[in-house]
């Protein structure tokens, strides 16, 4: 199965979340916060939006950084996915 997103979305991947510090303290599960930075898996086509032209600036591949409480979560075949509009990416990490 294929996620293809409408619009302005983006499907994401959510990175998996280190489980030390840069200090070297484990953290437990319950400390661990939800990372926040994902890879885009795959990108709509963008166009016409609420009377606007949407130019889509990411790409498949691309590590993100996304708004923390955004987005739909997605099951399909045992993964996990995050689909957000293009407007709740909040950077690009180079």
């Amino acid at each position: 199965m294929k996620l293809v997103p409408l619009n302005d979305r983006v499907v994401l991947k959510q990175l998996v979340a280190e489980e030390t510090t840069k200090s070297g303290i484990v953290l437990p599960g319950q400390a661990k916060e939800k990372p926040q930075q994902a890879e885009v898996i795959a990108v709509g086509p963008g166009g016409m939006v609420d009377g606007k032209e949407i130019k889509m600036e990411v790409k498949n591949g691309d590590k993100v950084i996304y708004s923390k409480y955004s987005g739909t979560e997605v099951e399909i075949e045992d993964e996990t996915y995050i689909i957000v509009k293009q407007s709740d990416i909040l950077a690009v990490v180079e």
